[in-house]
């Protein structure tokens, strides 16, 4: 009873909100041992022929309201799926009586782990490591209530809750799986654990959730493979070239049927841990330089058949026709306005689904046209941009007011309070957006039954990024600025929107007929006559420098001037940072777009501040730095550009 006490004593409040929970529903989980899945406010039905979750074999009340919380908690946020939680109730028959103790609270997990094991082994469970309902139980039981009873601060705890941590990248649909739901260090050692959570914490606002949740799958398994090879605590200060290319076989040997992209993150992601903690300085960090251990050549590269290279992401022309035609015909209307805004934009099916209808729609002034023109307004979360704003037909307006209208109508704040424009307003998923799974089935049961078919004869295989490439393409082909381009997408780096921004063949043989040579004569203006320019003058030959910069195809127009490195060369800057690269030249014709940036960027700072998007304000306020200097710089020089001429000859 002493652990009982304590966990009395200390954590009470804690273990009220758990009394508080289970009495939801006027108390029937707190006050029922046999909970009946054919309930409205429970499952509804049978499922595969059971109908009851028994508690009554559970003899200690503390521990039987600990796995009440745990199985009601993780079914009212959906982590468990209706079968999931009948599987559950076999094993939990199990765990009755196999469980013998006043609360998870004090259990060494590792050691109730192997006999527990023991224990389903003796009792007729066939071992399987792979399988979690079974083997996994006590692990996630334990997990959990040690987490809910730790009262630390989210980022010091051993497992990290997403909607706990502020500013966490989840989709607009919420936590609604695992990857976005929990990041469980457990299985880092000890010793290197809290170096991993003091890097999570650099990295866990700025990247997706279920990017971080793969990140650690990738670090669990790098500990892994050395502490179970006869590594002990301090390896990573004291890793060598040679412990690298013992991880390289194991990792080569281990997946030796998966393809180049899948071991690379076994490599790259390992990489840039190392990189940033011994930037960083952390006292845990490898002694050797870490370029001088993992190698970019130990990172397999994708390796692609010249068919797979050429194969086009964006939707054929004839099957967009079709699927344009045919829209209106989807089996569920309340899609129709999503795929059409997806044409429209070209943004990912998250920001769309993440639009709310207080603010998605605004009229902005156009002092050129003396009108008001419809702005699509939205959060682009994986990049981070507070609100991005786009121009929209106003038909598409039309139908964007329309949902709005729609959504007021059908809102309340039990069942909408987050304000979403395309939102579910009964059900399980109640408050959530449209799912975007739903709509990606929906579109393909609309192709399969108007039998639209790919160049081979086979129903299309529909993938909905795939729109947002078809709409980079044209755009790209109306001429659009690829900077401008990379504002409409949302894209952090200029890099992202070169790689959307191809056109179709069509456009590319047009292109290729209509080329034009080098302007090499120039039209005096007062008479109106051809001049010739003379190569062998310093004028001259700058001109001629300048009109290849202007046709050569691997020089590239970005924001505010000219970049003159390759194509075929990675760039490794993003746009903010073109203006600090030795590839980038600039000058007095630039002045205007530095002077409506600097304008746009404090815009964004004053937006960022007022969504306490404090990271993004600080970044802009950094890019607005660098930009007031560039304009200075380019008033006192004319032109500027680092490496100058000797660049354009490598």
């Amino acid at each position: 009873m002493d652990n009982l006490q304590q966990l009395k004593s200390n954590q009470q409040g804690k273990y009220d909100e758990i009394i508080e929970y289970l009495r939801q529903d006027n108390g029937y989980w707190l006050e029922n041992d046999k909970w009946d899945l054919t309930e409205k406010f429970f499952v509804g039905k049978i499922i595969n022929y059971m109908r009851y979750i028994h508690f009554y074999n559970i003899q200690n009340e503390t521990l039987k309201n600990e796995i009440k919380f745990y199985f009601l908690f993780n079914f009212k946020n959906k982590y468990l799926t209706n079968n999931g939680i009948v599987r559950l109730n076999k094993a939990l028959q199990h765990l009755s009586k196999f469980l013998i103790c006043d609360t998870l609270m004090f259990l060494d997990k590792a050691k109730i782990e192997s006999k527990w094991i023991d224990f389903l082994v003796q009792n007729g469970v066939s071992y399987n490591k792979n399988e979690s309902t079974y083997f996994g139980l006590t692990n996630a039981l334990i997990d959990f209530i040690k987490n809910f009873y730790d009262d630390r601060e989210e980022i010091e705890k051993d497992i990290w809750c997403s909607k706990n941590i502020k500013g966490a990248k989840i989709p607009a649909s919420g936590a609604n799986n695992i990857k976005n739901n929990q990041i469980n260090f457990n299985p880092i050692p000890i010793y290197y654990r809290e170096t991993v959570k003091r890097y999570f914490k650099t990295i866990i606002t700025k990247r997706s959730w279920s990017h971080c949740h793969e990140i650690l799958l990738y670090l669990n398994y790098f500990f892994e493979k050395f502490y179970s090879n006869g590594y002990t605590d301090g390896f990573i200060e004291n890793l060598s070239r040679k412990d690298i290319e013992s991880y390289l076989y194991w990792v080569n040997n281990d997946h030796k049927n998966k393809n180049a992209t899948y071991k690379s993150k076994f490599i790259s992601y390992i990489r840039t841990f190392l990189e940033y903690i011994q930037m960083a300085q952390y006292d845990k960090a490898p002694k050797k330089e870490v370029s001088f251990l993992i190698f970019q050549d130990d990172i397999p590269k994708r390796e692609l058949s010249k068919d797979e290279v050429k194969k086009a992401k964006f939707i054929p022309e004839p099957i967009l026709k079709q699927l344009d035609n045919n829209i209106m015909d989807l089996d569920r209307p309340q899609f129709i306005p999503i795929y059409i805004l997806l044409r429209e934009t070209g943004w990912r099916g998250t920001d769309i689904l993440n639009l709310r209808y207080d603010n998605c729609l605004e009229q902005i002034w156009n002092n050129k046209e003396q009108t008001y023109n419809y702005y699509l307004c939205g959060e682009i979360t994986k990049t981070g941009i507070a609100q991005l704003k786009i121009p929209i037909r106003n038909k598409v307006a039309e139908l964007v007011q329309k949902a709005i209208n729609k959504a007021k109508e059908l809102s309340t704040e039990e069942n909408n309070s987050k304000k979403y424009l395309f939102n579910t307003y009964e059900g399980k998923l109640k408050g959530k957006p449209l799912a975007k799974a739903t709509l990606l089935l929906t579109i393909k049961r609309l192709i399969a039954r108007k039998d639209i078919r790919d160049v081979n004869g086979e129903l299309y295989h529909f993938r909905l990024h795939s729109l947002r490439h078809t709409r980079a393409k044209e755009y790209v082909e109306q001429g659009m600025g690829i900077s401008v381009i990379q504002q409409i997408l949302g894209h952090q780096s200029l890099q992202m929107t070169v790689h959307y921004a191809t056109v179709s063949e069509n456009i590319l043989y047009e292109k290729w007929k209509d080329t034009e040579d080098l302007e090499l004569f120039k039209v005096n203006t007062e008479t109106n006559e051809l001049i010739e320019v003379d190569t062998s003058t310093d004028v001259g030959e700058e001109l001629i420098r300048y009109e290849y910069v202007k046709k050569n195809l691997d020089a590239v127009r970005v924001p505010f001037g000219v970049c003159f490195k390759s194509s075929k060369l990675p760039c490794k800057q993003q746009m903010n940072h073109c203006l600090n690269c030795a590839s980038f030249c600039t000058t007095t014709e630039n002045i205007t777009e530095y002077e409506e940036e600097i304008e746009k960027v404090k815009s964004q700072i004053e937006i960022s501040e007022h969504c306490g998007r404090e990271v993004w304000a600080e970044k802009n306020k950094m890019y607005l730095d660098t930009l007031e200097k560039m304009l200075e710089k380019v008033k006192e020089q004319k032109i500027v550009h680092k490496n100058g001429k000797s660049r354009e000859e490598k």
